[in-house]
């Protein structure tokens, strides 16, 4: 039996009030993630991983199956605008990397213009004081692709001068934007050329120092 197939038998047999539940479904979520990974042979070294990039844990789940689980929270719970809403915010909170994965989709693919919401102040609000790069660009990315329109300037500001880790949001948004040809106004984009980046952190520094070059 493939690992899919594994993996929707698992989510088949789910109870029907597991749907309305965020806490039971990201109960459901962790145990289905190992569903379909080949004996976890990856673990001890997908764990080191995790530790060294900032999850609780890392499981080496592959891409499809996560998007399997995401379908299948968003079909069960029926868009379900409250549900979805706590998951993604428990999920970020709980914090392996699957977790922050199965939310990036989670959140990229609920119906936000049928709700009123703002994917990326929903995301704003979830990320902790501190977040790995890896993690904000997963969820920048898959918001992108997912046909979410760049956050405007007023809340790119607004990124700067709040937390240091929204600064970091706001600083990998334009990276991604620039990255598809879109065109920055200059005003934000000196101002995030300015921000302050940890120590030792290649990918934040690199795109920084790549904007500040592009300046001068």
């Amino acid at each position: 039996m493939t690992g899919a197939r594994q993996l929707d038998d698992f989510l088949d047999s789910q109870k029907k009030a597991s749907y309305k539940s965020h806490k039971k479904l990201a109960r459901i979520a962790r145990e289905a993630y190992p569903i379909g990974v080949p004996a976890l042979i990856m673990k001890s070294s997908t764990d080191r991983l995790g530790a060294s990039a900032g999850y609780s844990f890392h499981l080496g789940t592959p891409d499809d199956l996560l998007r399997r689980i995401a379908s299948w929270i968003l079909t069960k719970s029926e868009n379900d605008h409250k549900v979805v809403n706590k998951l993604v915010s428990t999920l970020w909170k709980r914090h392996g990397r699957e977790d922050v994965a199965l939310a990036a989709l989670l959140l990229a693919n609920v119906d936000h213009h049928a709700l009123g919401t703002d994917p990326w102040k929903i995301l704003a609000s979830c990320i902790n004081s501190i977040e790995p790069a890896e993690a904000l660009l997963l969820s920048i990315e898959e918001l992108s692709r997912a046909g979410h329109p760049t956050p405007d300037n007023n809340m790119l500001r607004q990124w700067y001068y709040g937390r240091l880790v929204e600064s970091h949001l706001a600083l990998l948004c334009v990276h991604v934007a620039i990255s598809k040809g879109e065109e920055i106004d200059e005003g934000v984009f000196r101002l995030l050329s300015t921000i302050n980046v940890p120590l030792g952190d290649s990918l934040l520094g690199r795109i920084r120092d790549k904007m500040s070059s592009a300046i001068e």
